[in-house]
């Protein structure tokens, strides 16, 4: 674990950027803008950011955009990268019909 962040710096009043719409997190349709607003919102720590927007909580579980999200965040409060912790990370999922369940294992009935 890092050092904690502080909390009380000041990092200015939100200022849009003309690249905000670009699409950070595919799976969530996070954009920069929405990771910018939201550590002027008061969000500092990448567990906190998934949790707030979902970024990285999609079918890739963040293998795609945890390093953007933690560049975006970095530069947006003026820090290294490296002080912000990574968030969990999970092995890739995929939802599974109900049936593929029920049909495990009729073919050793048969």
């Amino acid at each position: 674990m890092g050092k904690p962040i502080d909390r009380s710096r000041e990092l200015g009043e939100f200022v849009p950027q003309p690249d905000d719409d670009l699409i950070i997190c595919r799976c969530e349709e996070v954009t920069k803008g929405d990771i910018r607003r939201a550590v002027h919102d008061g969000i500092f720590t990448m567990t906190e950011m998934r949790r707030y927007l979902r970024s990285g909580m999609g079918l890739c579980q963040g293998q795609t955009c945890a390093k953007l999200v933690k560049g975006i965040m970095a530069r947006e409060m003026k820090v290294s990268p490296t002080e912000l912790d990574p968030a969990t990370s999970r092995a890739p999922m995929r939802p599974l019909e109900m049936k593929i369940f029920a049909s495990e294992g009729t073919e050793a009935r048969k």
